[in-house]
């Protein structure tokens, strides 16, 4: 026999004498998935550091339908590997959050009746701090086919290869004359271990930064690869792999075929090809998104946890941003040909829409906030009352109490302002947030109604007090709408002012006004603001008692 496979299996053999099991019962415990041809398997792997960012929601999107539209399987994979970064209860936030947006897994990691942390599905466990057994199935495979080995190098040894490697402008890493352990005896490694020095495990790398290779992304299209020359870690020595490691082991035991992640692991790509390779299994499919940017000024920038507190996925839950209008607003900078999708297909539902990879922007996207505003006014303006009001009493109970008392009170009142200019071809489209609800309708209570609201500038406040009273000497509940509007044409005549705009805009020098400084001043009487839903529709809901002691107030007021 071949004495440097005996030398290998040797060295396998001490490293791991508790590993029984192979890479051959791995494959039978977690056979290849009875799919449809071309049905996808993606998954979304957070670390659990506690924030949950858009970039989650954005892969999540990306990932659920490419998955979903083409009859594959969606999971979540915890990767917690690294303890020193891992939150408590972050997993848990991690689940709720994803769950908030719309991104429903078919497997992984999910939450008990309890709220804890569970495996649902047959290719767990699902958090890769339970999996180490597994790895090291893998790692003791390498070792025996001689592509992996033990380093016993110390901080200080890592801390003076780098010294000297920046002294001569080489590349920073363990390759090279730097790679001390990579090709000592049996014998050393022996007294190293007998000794209990610790160890890390390193691939044994066949690269060189000389040659290149194409590789094809399914967003970035064709790039060139340098090779990895780097013998990367590939357990720590604690025994837990590092991301590379368990992600390639994972991937696939767990018959991933779509990789969705950030563009920053393109650095990565060499070392993973090239350890899919050396582990035996198939690459699966890479799907590199761009950064999300933001306009500062006249330039671009990344995204910034620091500056930005958007890019936080709790800061759409607290403003208060439906979590179909974040959806349908990332949907638009995922695929180049959504919008146009949706103008042709205003009510269709998402999943109708075909999503692709080929149309995601490969140098990122541009984030705005008030282009998501706008893709949300537009979808609140299609709710019904009742969906408006469920929602915004939701997002009150959490985010604003005092404001939950008033809104849920009488929810026949509440649902009638709701309903103004609500359904029809034109909708109002007044607000994009349910916390901008108390802003449109706060009014409509006394807690919120400002009753030293601001008048239109250029009229004294002896001309508004008598056209309020003579308003409100001619006002009646009783009246429809066109008899309350012609009594306030009828008004303003009295006054000097035109009954319509149109009169006043051809002769301005002749009158003091038109019609519409007159609505304005009930308005602002009536709701404190000079921006209110329709005036009639709020006074008739308001009720005549209200509305009237409120101007009649305000006449006082004006008075002095």
């Amino acid at each position: 026999m071949d004495q440097t496979l005996i030398d290998y299996e040797t060295l396998a053999e001490w490293l791991f004498p508790e590993v029984t099991e192979t890479p051959e019962d791995m494959e039978k415990r977690y056979p290849v998935r009875g799919l449809p041809e071309g049905a996808v398997v993606s998954r979304l792997a957070p670390s659990p550091t506690g924030f949950v960012h858009l970039g989650n929601v954005v892969q999540g999107l990306t990932s659920e339908r490419l998955a979903h539209q083409s009859g594959g399987v969606l999971f979540l994979r915890i990767e917690d590997t690294d303890a020193k970064r891992e939150v408590k209860g972050a997993s848990e936030i991690l689940i709720e959050m994803l769950s908030h947006y719309g991104i429903v897994f078919d497997e992984g990691a999910s939450l008990d009746e309890n709220g804890a942390i569970c495996d649902k599905g047959d290719y767990g466990p699902y958090k890769q701090s339970n999996r180490a057994p597994i790895y090291h199935v893998y790692a003791k495979k390498l070792v025996r086919e001689g592509k992996a080995y033990p380093c016993f190098c110390t901080e200080e040894d890592l801390d003076r290869f780098h010294a000297e490697q920046e002294a001569e402008k080489a590349n920073f890493g363990y390759y090279g004359k730097w790679a001390k352990w990579r090709d000592r005896s049996l014998e050393e490694i022996r007294e190293q271990l007998d000794s209990g020095t610790p160890w890390v495990l390193r691939f044994r790398s066949t690269g060189s930064i000389e040659h290149k290779f194409k590789y094809n992304d399914l967003i970035k299209g064709e790039v060139d690869i340098t090779e990895n020359d780097i013998d990367h870690v590939l357990l720590k020595s604690d025994g837990i792999p590092t991301y590379h490691f368990a992600h390639a082991v994972d991937d696939h035991l767990m018959r991933t075929t779509h990789v969705v992640r950030g563009d920053e692991w393109l650095s990565g790509l060499p070392f993973h090809i090239q350890l899919f390779q050396a582990l035996g299994f198939r690459l699966p499919k890479y799907v590199h998104i761009g950064t999300l940017m933001k306009m500062d000024g006249t330039s671009k920038r990344k995204l910034s946890k620091r500056k930005d507190p958007e890019l936080a996925l709790s800061y759409y839950k607290s403003v208060g941003y439906p979590t179909d209008s974040v959806v349908e607003y990332l949907m638009t900078i995922l695929n180049s040909n959504f919008e146009d999708w949706r103008r042709a297909n205003p009510l269709a539902p998402l999943d109708d829409f075909k999503f692709s990879a080929k149309k995601m922007n490969a140098a990122g996207s541009l984030f705005d906030l008030a282009k998501l505003s706008d893709v949300s006014k537009n979808l609140i303006s299609r709710m019904s009352a009742e969906d408006v009001y469920n929602a915004v009493s939701e997002w009150a109970k959490e985010f604003d109490g005092e404001f939950y008392d008033d809104f849920t009170r009488e929810p026949a009142f509440t649902k009638a302002v709701l309903a103004i200019g609500r359904g029809g071809n034109k909708p109002r489209k007044d607000f994009a947030t349910w916390s901008e609800v108390k802003g449109y309708m706060g009014f409509m209570f006394d807690r919120y109604y400002e009753a030293n609201g601001a008048y239109p500038d250029g009229f004294d406040a002896g001309t508004i007090a008598d056209i309020l009273t003579d308003f409100l000497s001619t006002y009646s509940s009783a009246d429809d709408q066109t008899v309350w509007f012609d009594k306030m044409k009828d008004i303003a005549e009295k006054h000097g002012f035109a009954r319509e705009t149109k009169e006043y805009k051809a002769s301005p020098e002749a009158y003091r006004g038109h019609i519409g400084d007159i609505s304005a001043f009930v308005r602002v009487a009536v709701t404190g603001k000079q921006n209110s839903p329709d005036l009639y529709a709020v006074m008739s809901i308001l009720g005549h008692e209200v509305a009237t002691s409120r101007i009649q107030k305000q006449i006082e007021r004006l008075r002095g």
